[in-house]
């Protein structure tokens, strides 16, 4: 596909011997009013070096650069080069190259295979996988998929939290109030009330705390009855974790989480201490960080026992010493920023030249209508409650309108899944947001029903118009893109055009939200242009030339679905 920016800035160098064509391309503007062209040239810097008014610099390159086939017309408006792309010229290139690139259309290899790690989801063992958990899972699961569309080798990691003294609390209150046959038949739900129940009694009867902290310290020792235990709750929790993951269409490459690490914190608090790194404090040991404006950061406990940081550390050299990172990646809450501030300082304190590798990218917080959740007093809202209650709803919403489906249930479960997935990833990730049961299951609007429908809706006139005129459109050589010059066919083609940027953009700043509010636009694009031009009519030329817009359409929301972590239904 011509990058159209690269070639006007390659003309313009023709024009100015003073500037690269890399420094002109910098320079080229694409004006938000579309009256002010497709592209803008400012001629304002020129004016020094050149000595003469910005207008008049303007006005040259213009009449040098007006007969250029790639150009409908050029305007010199005071300091500045309006530049109008020659649309037939324009949407043909797009067409072109979305009809021959398909599901590779907006992937690049600006990746060129390097290593990138992501971490995300990482729920704590023998506790509900909730609504909170949502934005780690498919926020991380769409910066997964854009890093892979730019071509790096990603490889996805599940971090438990399968270690802590929170286990030794689990197995106390299993051992005093619960029994083998409710954990088998509800692990997680039953888990939870023992937890919530610990609690509880741990208010009146405070020397329960001990008899927890005496429990996880044999587990620390590898104790086999506690380890046994501690193995079966596991077990039992990444079994209902899983189904939670296959109806997300989730996969992970690991899912070593704490306990991985539990053999391998001594040498890391070792090496603090010979680098002289590691102070003591009331029995405890840290590392001060207040000259870098990150307080004290506590390595271990006075009774010795490790805390987070000291896992991460720990993980962080695995995981470069195991893939060798380009760049390891944390999709964790931004309750924890100061965590990994302190933690990627005293990697960079440490000698590791790498830590700066090590990127936190945080999310804004989930709190429910009535308060913030707490797993602790059992107020929570299950996240595959959610799911099954989202594809529920959407079933009915099928049978109302009687849309004419294939497999009603795989058609439910592609939209209500879909609504979730989209709800959550719609707005920039940094924002905290309130969970609201009729916004997540409002299909109106704005929304992934509303994309999904639009590619239904592309679809369906794909197959109106028949198998041979499809294949026919398939054809590159076969579109004439004259037929494609109206407002609402180039203004869809200019949206189209922008997707492979937008997907960098996305991994740049590794926001999926980016990706999410282009496909709306696309969507809405082609909505208008379906609106306002007759596609299967009776010139074969145009009908082709139209079908391979429609084509190019479908294909780009599908590969925009695709990055959200969304399925794509032909019929809704």
């Amino acid at each position: 596909m011509v990058n159209f920016k690269e070639e006007i800035s390659k003309l313009i160098a023709e024009q100015i011997q003073d500037l690269t064509a890399e420094e002109i391309l910098s320079m080229i503007e694409v004006p938000q009013d579309a009256k002010m062209g497709d592209y803008a040239f400012p001629c304002f810097k020129l004016a020094k070096t050149l000595r003469k008014a910005p207008p008049l610099i303007a006005r040259g390159i213009a009449d040098a650069i007006r007969g250029n086939a790639m150009f409908e017309k050029v305007e010199q408006v005071n300091a500045y080069v309006n530049m109008f792309i020659s649309r037939e010229e324009f949407v043909g290139d797009v067409v072109s190259a979305v009809l021959t690139e398909k599901e590779e259309y907006g992937k690049s290899n600006v990746g060129g295979g390097k290593t990138v790690i992501v971490e995300y989801s990482s729920p704590n063992i023998a506790k509900p996988f909730h609504i909170g958990h949502i934005r780690s899972t498919v926020i991380g699961n769409s910066i997964n998929k854009i890093y892979s569309a730019l071509g790096y080798n990603v490889i996805r990691i599940n971090h438990l939290g399968d270690y802590g003294t929170q286990f030794g609390k689990m197995i106390c209150a299993y051992r005093h109030w619960g029994n083998k046959e409710d954990v088998i038949n509800e692990p997680i739900k039953t888990l939870l009330s023992y937890y919530t129940k610990f609690h509880e009694e741990a208010e009146s009867h405070p020397e329960l705390n001990d008899e927890a902290r005496e429990i996880f310290t044999k587990l620390e020792h590898g104790e086999p009855e506690e380890v046994e235990l501690w193995q079966w709750f596991r077990d039992e929790s990444l079994k209902e974790f899983s189904r939670v993951y296959k109806m997300l269409g989730i996969e992970f490459d690991s899912y070593n989480g704490e306990s991985f690490y539990s053999d391998k914190m001594p040498r890391f608090v070792k090496e603090l201490e010979e680098k002289g790194l590691l102070e003591e404090s009331q029995g405890a040991h840290v590392v001060n960080l207040e000259k870098y404006g990150l307080g004290v950061a506590l390595i271990t406990k006075s009774d010795g026992s490790t805390l987070y940081i000291t896992r991460d550390i720990a993980a962080a050299v695995y995981r470069k010493e195991t893939y060798d990172f380009y760049k390891n990646i944390y999709v964790v809450a931004s309750q924890q920023n100061l965590h990994f501030q302190q933690w990627i300082q005293i990697l960079e304190l440490m000698g590791y030249e790498w830590a700066r590798d090590c990127v936190h990218v945080p999310f804004g917080l989930v709190s429910l209508e009535d308060g913030t959740m707490s797993t602790r007093h059992g107020r929570v809202v299950f996240l595959e409650d959610v799911l099954n209650r989202a594809v529920e709803q959407t079933r009915e919403i099928i049978k109302e309108k009687g849309v004419a489906t294939d497999n009603i249930d795989e058609t439910a479960k592609q939209v209500g899944i879909g609504a979730v997935i989209f709800n959550e990833l719609s707005n920039n990730r940094i924002k905290d947001y309130v969970f609201s049961w009729d916004k997540v299951l409002d299909f109106n609007g704005e929304t992934g029903p509303y994309v999904q429908y639009t590619y239904a809706r592309c679809a369906s006139v794909l197959r109106n118009a028949g198998a041979e005129a499809v294949a026919k459109a398939e054809q590159a050589d076969a579109v004439k893109a004259s037929y494609l010059t109206g407002e609402s066919a180039f203004q869809l083609a200019r949206l189209l055009y922008k997707l492979p940027e937008v997907i960098r953009e996305a991994g740049e700043k590794y926001e999926p939200s980016i990706v999410t509010r282009h496909i709306v636009d696309i969507a809405q694009s082609f909505n208008r242009f379906y609106h306002d031009e007759h596609i299967l009519v009776d010139n074969e030329e145009e009908k082709t030339a139209k079908l391979a817009l429609v084509l190019s359409a479908k294909t780009a929301i599908r590969n925009g679905l695709a990055l959200l972590g969304m399925d794509a239904p032909e019929r809704m």
